[in-house]
């Protein structure tokens, strides 16, 4: 009657849709379930926060999800709240109770040999300005890990070819100086030299420009990059940001220490550049699940 009355609660007075109440009905039905299984003797009065936490326990071993346990509990809390407040429950079991911390999905990154083949130039028009500017800002998000909306809002005074530096505006305008190579110092050179021929030169100040010879917009160069990944990788996300997390992998991979790599990523905190540690460890234990005789 307890639940009855909850969902009715939900319903009447909190405006809930059928869809959210059905889900919270289906929660507290299946603890109820749980804990009768347990002690039959047991009532909604009667458990304590232990038998919350078997509860959890019991999903986890099952297979579900941070998230699906936490909306599971969320239900039980909401519940308790409206029975201590209508006095059905002397106490509240579920106060204080933490559901499981959600774990953060690892970020996606595109594989060094399927870069390689797709920056292949025998694979791309190189008298193309539209071909050209596409492999140079996958290049360029590749190879300085800087941000989808830093690069488009370089201009060409930011892009110092002859020392080969490039000077990021990142979040919050903080400035950072971000060092490139050779290849990259070369393909940025090859491209305004056919943006110019391409377009007509007018003095041009932002560095990637659209057809239409205008700062080139999130959207167009979202797409250009997407439509490029589909060629060398399955990858559902294609977005920009992977080549970010691609070059953050790869400079792990080889040997580059954490705090250069959050100094280059433009990151503030150490530990938000630490969850490329755990890819590299993930690739790491998929090379010794393959390599290693008795793994």
């Amino acid at each position: 009657m307890m639940i009855k009355e909850f969902l009715d609660y939900l319903r009447l007075e909190r405006n809930y849709s059928e869809r959210t109440i059905g889900e919270y009905g289906d929660d507290l039905q299946g603890f109820e379930s749980f804990f009768r299984k347990l002690d039959a003797n047991l009532t909604w009065e009667t458990i304590d926060s232990d038998i919350i936490r078997d509860w959890m326990e019991s999903m986890m071993d099952k297979g579900n999800i941070a998230t699906s346990i936490n909306r599971r509990l969320s239900a039980v809390r909401s519940f308790y709240r409206f029975a201590l407040s209508r006095g059905y429950v002397a106490v509240d079991p579920a106060r204080g109770v933490r559901g499981p911390k959600a774990e953060k999905p690892l970020p996606q990154f595109v594989r060094e040999v399927e870069m390689n083949a797709l920056l292949d130039e025998e694979t791309w028009r190189m008298d193309d300005f539209g071909d050209v500017r596409a492999r140079t800002l996958i290049l360029m998000l590749y190879e300085t890990g800087v941000r989808i909306s830093e690069l488009l809002r370089l201009d060409d005074a930011d892009v110092d070819l002859g020392a080969c530096l490039l000077k990021v505006t990142g979040k919050g305008d903080k400035q950072r100086v971000v060092p490139f190579g050779a290849e990259l110092r070369d393909t940025v050179a090859g491209y305004m030299a056919v943006r110019d021929a391409s377009m007509g030169y007018k003095g041009y100040c932002a560095l990637f420009l659209s057809d239409k010879g205008e700062r080139m917009t999130y959207w167009q160069a979202r797409r250009e990059v997407r439509t490029r990944l589909a060629r060398v990788c399955t990858l559902k996300k294609r977005s920009p940001h992977v080549l970010r997390h691609t070059f953050a992998t790869a400079m792990l991979n080889n040997g580059a220490g954490l705090e250069s790599v959050k100094k280059l990523l433009g990151h503030s905190k150490l530990t938000t550049t630490e969850i490329y540690t755990h890819t590299t460890f993930e690739q790491l234990k998929k090379v010794y699940n393959s390599a290693h005789p008795r793994a």
